[in-house]
């Protein structure tokens, strides 16, 4: 009897959480590979945001993984500025906002924002750190628990000098790199006027200052439902399949998958000090061993009762 209750136990840990123990091994192997990836200060105006920038590069965006240079990504610079991330969640961004897309057409955020998004705040000519949170993206959008057609990817240039020219370049990069593993109409690549990008950032409290042709900025996407209500920040430009499914998941509000959400929202919680979702183990633990403890119960009322009839 014990020997079948424990069989039952382990059988429910990985009916509830069917992803549990390989995403949490994943997510534990990769949190060591990012973890000897740290990002190093740009600007000591940033000094106590927390708030860091990625080492420079100028290799292909698909092959930039662990070959950072040793320099920073803007040069220093005295200035009252600051690049940081006030995070809004729960606040709306413009949807009624202009722009144009890596095509030359007009668009507004209405027209692109009608599900799950992941909006990437970039400038196309970035020399290195764009680069790098931009080939998270592609790295991470096919691997994801989540069918393709069920959320988009929007990034958004804040140059206002740049152009569709621009954003198509950049297109064409991470398309190669995702060799199709990404519908096209998935992801869009928008430019515009610096009213609009203005509003925009200030919606998503995204702080960034110009230095000569550059930006210092922060590294960071932001997850929104389809109403453009702001639901998740994630930092960095590596991504765990499991954090973006899960904000992608909190984003549709139900919609997509309610029952994995559930089971999801059991197993794992966000962790804002970790920036990242953890393994919910004495929340899952909790739970298992009130099912043991009533499967038992069950077993010696029921079995008991089967020994009186005969």
């Amino acid at each position: 009897m014990k020997k079948n209750l424990t069989l039952i136990s382990i059988i429910f840990m990985f009916l509830a959480c069917p992803t549990l123990l390989p995403a949490a091994m994943d997510h534990a192997e990769e949190s060591k590979s990012a973890g000897a990836h740290q990002h190093h200060m740009a600007d000591p105006a940033k000094a106590d945001t927390g708030q860091h920038e990625e080492m420079e590069h100028h290799g292909a965006p698909h092959a930039m993984e662990g070959k950072e240079d040793s320099q920073p990504h803007v040069h220093p610079v005295a200035t009252d500025q600051k690049a940081e991330v006030e995070e809004k969640l729960g606040a709306k961004i413009p949807l009624d906002l202009p722009f144009v897309d890596e095509d030359g057409r007009a668009v507004t955020l209405a027209d692109l924002v009608d599900r799950p998004t992941i909006i990437a705040p970039v400038y196309y000519r970035c020399p290195n750190v764009c680069n790098f949170l931009q080939g998270g993206l592609a790295d991470v959008l096919g691997k994801l628990d989540l069918k393709p057609d069920e959320y988009r990817v929007v990034s958004v240039s804040f140059d206002e000098t740049e152009t569709p020219k621009d954003a198509r370049a950049s297109e064409k990069i991470y398309r190669a790199a995702m060799h199709g593993a990404f519908p096209e109409q998935g992801w869009h690549f928008i430019s515009g006027g610096k009213p609009e990008i203005d509003r925009l950032m200030d919606a998503l409290g995204y702080r960034f200052f110009r230095v000569g042709v550059d930006f210092v900025h922060p590294v960071v996407v932001a997850v929104v439902n389809s109403d453009g209500t702001i639901t998740r920040y994630l930092y960095g430009t590596r991504y765990l399949p499991m954090d973006v499914t899960l904000a992608l998941m909190e984003a549709g509000e139900g919609k997509v998958g309610s029952t994995v959400r559930r089971l999801a929202s059991l197993c794992f919680s966000y962790d804002p000090e970790k920036k990242g979702y953890v393994f919910n183990i004495l929340q899952v633990s909790g739970v298992a061993v009130l099912l043991l403890a009533g499967g038992l119960f069950a077993a010696l009322a029921f079995g008991g009762r089967k020994k009186r009839k005969h």
